[in-house]
């Protein structure tokens, strides 16, 4: 029972997040009809929801064990409900900059927290695997669940009105629920591995993790992922709304299949991989990933879907681009699992804290570059360039397969010599 009231506490601060991370799209598409902001402008906005969870990361990752995992967990969220609550009365630009700071320093500090427990949850690869799919399944339900949110509160008719705004009252009201969950969960503290070890200590032994040929491929894998999903996913509703000439409302929903697709993807990934390696689940869904872009990105060609009323009706083609999703959605929770499993559990809320940096990073590239290139280009060559980055995650993924083989290798040896 304990295990379950720990699972849910994390499971719906990690629900909650992925509704404001990834609400980022749409806040874009918003900000340039209501607020008047260019595209290139309104793409700085990923960054100060990537670099302040990079930034953050960075500076607390090896510091949150000492204070507690429940105690950093509740800090995050009640700074977020509070910003939420000032938005609507403030409604300018800045204002969502702060808050997409707030919120990216807050998911760091949550998704280390959540990272690190489920390593006291779980005894066995299988089990932390399983648990964390779980987990980034949930997550992904929430970023679905969000386009909806944010679509029930804009004018389909009037897209230059600010009352969409008003979201975050009822984000606040999520975001307090969850600190309830959270603050009744009996989450226990870390056991620290060296007590009398200083913050400058810890800090410069999650730095000496990259030093190790496994880690870094890692990163560098991590990056390039998130890369392409942020580059895809915060631009989809944009993508939808002027290439493809959608409602606003309507590109917001149907930006939503995307989500699913992550979620459903994840959801199956868990039951395939009883039978396949996870290395090969890789190399099909990165393949499968680039064929699929090729494929669906010369028919949003001419496509008119300015007389569509509902998601029900958009063109076909508009439909097949968020299905890119599915075979995304295993690779990043897969890579996670098989790095943190490699490593002793005490050292999983630094190494968490570089997944962290290394992700945020490549979400601030992936959705400059796309946004940059969508504004100068075309949308069809922003999501062109998706292309580059999976050919080398198939070369990165190709090198952290080998990494993990000398690993494996080395442990088998050491264990028979003792």
């Amino acid at each position: 029972m304990a295990s379950l009231r720990i699972t849910i506490a994390l499971a719906s601060s990690y629900f909650v997040f992925a509704i404001m991370l990834n609400s980022v799209g749409t806040v874009i598409l918003q900000a340039i009809n209501s607020l008047d902001v260019s595209k290139t402008d309104a793409s700085i906005l990923e960054g100060f929801k990537d670099l302040s969870i990079a930034i953050m990361s960075f500076l607390v990752a090896s510091f949150i064990p000492r204070i507690g995992y429940k105690i950093a967990m509740l800090c995050a969220l009640l700074l977020v409900s509070a910003l939420c609550l000032l938005v609507p009365s403030i409604a300018e630009f800045w204002v969502l900059k702060a808050l997409f700071a707030a919120i990216g320093c807050s998911f760091a500090v949550v998704k280390i927290s959540v990272y690190s427990i489920i390593g006291q949850l779980s005894d066995n690869a299988n089990k932390h695997s399983s648990l964390l799919n779980t987990i980034e399944g949930v997550f992904m339900l929430g970023v679905l669940s969000g386009y909806w949110i944010f679509a029930l509160f804009i004018d389909a008719n009037n897209p230059q009105s600010n009352e969409w705004l008003n979201v975050y009252y009822m984000l606040a009201a999520i975001v307090l629920v969850t600190t309830f969950t959270v603050l009744t969960a009996p989450i226990k503290s870390p056991e620290l591995h060296n007590q009398k070890q200083s913050q400058v200590d810890a800090f410069l032994d999650m730095l000496k993790l990259t030093y190790q040929p496994l880690v870094l491929i890692f990163v560098v894998s991590a990056f390039l992922y998130v890369l392409i999903e942020q580059g895809v996913g915060t631009w989809l509703p944009t993508f939808n709304n002027q290439v493809l000439k959608l409602p606003v409302d309507v590109s917001i929903q149907l930006a939503s299949l995307f989500a699913a697709a992550l979620a459903l993807g994840r959801l199956v990934a868990g039951q395939v991989l009883r039978f396949i390696s996870w290395f090969k689940m890789l190399l099909t869904c990165l393949i499968t990933m680039g064929l699929l872009i090729l494929l669906v990105l010369p028919l949003t060609h001419d496509v008119d879907g300015s007389q569509v009323k509902n998601i029900f009706d958009v063109p076909f083609a508009a439909y097949m681009l968020p299905l890119v999703g599915f075979f995304m959605a295993p690779i990043y929770p897969l890579l996670n699992s098989v790095m943190l499993s490699s490593l002793e559990k005490h050292k999983h809320a630094a190494m968490t804290g570089l997944i962290v940096v290394f992700s945020a990073l490549g979400g601030t590239t992936g959705s400059i570059i796309t946004g940059f290139v969508f504004d100068k280009f075309s949308g069809q060559h922003a999501f062109y360039l998706t292309l580059l980055p999976i050919v080398l995650l198939l070369v990165s993924v190709s090198a952290f397969k080998k990494a993990t083989l000398v690993l494996e290798n080395g442990l088998t040896r050491q264990a028979i010599k003792e």
